[in-house]
């Protein structure tokens, strides 16, 4: 017990807050590698700043069997010691932000990419609001997303698709339909009914794996005991709206990729599609969100509501 007063001395007096940051990732991750990509960092710098704050505690906080790292005593001591810390950070920033109501403050949100073709709206309008707001939006694919889910790195997550191997609160807000798309030239474009065994045949273009929507795709066409035939996996929706535009393949893509005025993409009419799914307001469960990340939960709801009468 001594000792272990005397390291969280030490570790108050000399650690830095951000080394301790990526100390608890690597540990709650069980990979440097991992940590770094949740953190957006090399990994380098996260084995720098871990062998930092070895030398701070001046006893090992973890040992590698094989590819994996664990904990030492020290280290799950220490682990402890972080998440205790943070949640206190956590209600403090909690108090202030309550404190001083929606004149000012923060909002940190994570979504996938094709979050992006609907998300500034919504939060322009909420930044029109409360103008004292400072909102920081991170689009990233969607293992990068579920990563800083896993770190709880922002507020709040955007996903097509909640995750299954995380505990958290999903809230939909927002249609999301999944149509096939073809270039506006294809000779299915104006084609009624498509059979669905009929667009399995043609070359797809896929995101890549664990994309939402290309589980929602492959769920779709496995249901039916067909597998489409991917010609080449894209890493963003604009890529794959450009290479169907150029004539290589069909795909499936959300809706709300498809801008008014696109004369050289058109949704095809297949049988089965669009496939019904929602964008979801997502957050830690258990997690205590601020007055801010409440007050965006209430306004995003509220705001596509409005939209659709």
């Amino acid at each position: 017990m001594v000792e272990s007063a005397s390291m969280h001395a030490r570790l108050m007096r000399r650690a830095t807050f951000r080394q301790l940051e990526i100390f608890e990732a690597v540990a709650r991750l069980g990979s440097f590698s991992r940590a770094a990509e949740a953190l957006f960092l090399t990994q380098p710098t996260v084995s720098m700043q871990v062998r930092k704050l070895t030398d701070v505690i001046g006893m090992p906080l973890f040992e590698q069997v094989g590819k994996r790292v664990y904990l030492t005593e020290a280290g799950r001591e220490l682990y402890a010691t972080c998440r205790e810390l943070f949640r206190t950070v956590d209600a403090f920033e909690m108090t202030l932000a309550n404190m001083r109501g929606l004149r000012q403050g923060a909002l940190h949100i994570a979504g996938v990419t094709t979050a992006e073709y609907f998300l500034p709206r919504i939060l322009g309008h909420f930044c029109q609001r409360y103008p004292g707001i400072e909102v920081s939006l991170e689009v990233t694919n969607r293992e990068h997303a579920l990563e800083r889910l896993r770190a709880n790195l922002d507020d709040i997550y955007i996903f097509g698709q909640p995750p299954d191997d995380v505990d958290v609160e999903a809230l939909p807000f927002l249609e999301n339909p999944l149509v096939v798309v073809a270039a506006a030239d294809h000779e299915l474009a104006r084609a009624r009914r498509i059979p669905v065994e009929r667009v399995a045949r043609e070359p797809f273009l896929m995101r890549e794996p664990g994309s939402g929507t290309r589980l929602a795709a492959e769920r779709f066409f496995a249901e039916r005991r067909l597998a489409p035939r991917v010609r080449m996996e894209l890493g963003s929706n604009e890529a794959i709206k450009q290479a169907v535009a150029g004539g290589l393949g069909v795909s499936v893509l959300s809706a709300h990729t498809l801008r008014a005025g696109e004369g050289d993409l058109v949704a095809l009419d297949v049988i089965g599609f669009p496939l019904r799914r929602h964008w979801y307001l997502v957050y830690p469960h258990g997690k205590q969100l601020s007055i801010v990340a409440r007050t965006f939960v209430e306004f995003a709801l509220r705001d596509v509501e409005a939209a659709r009468k």
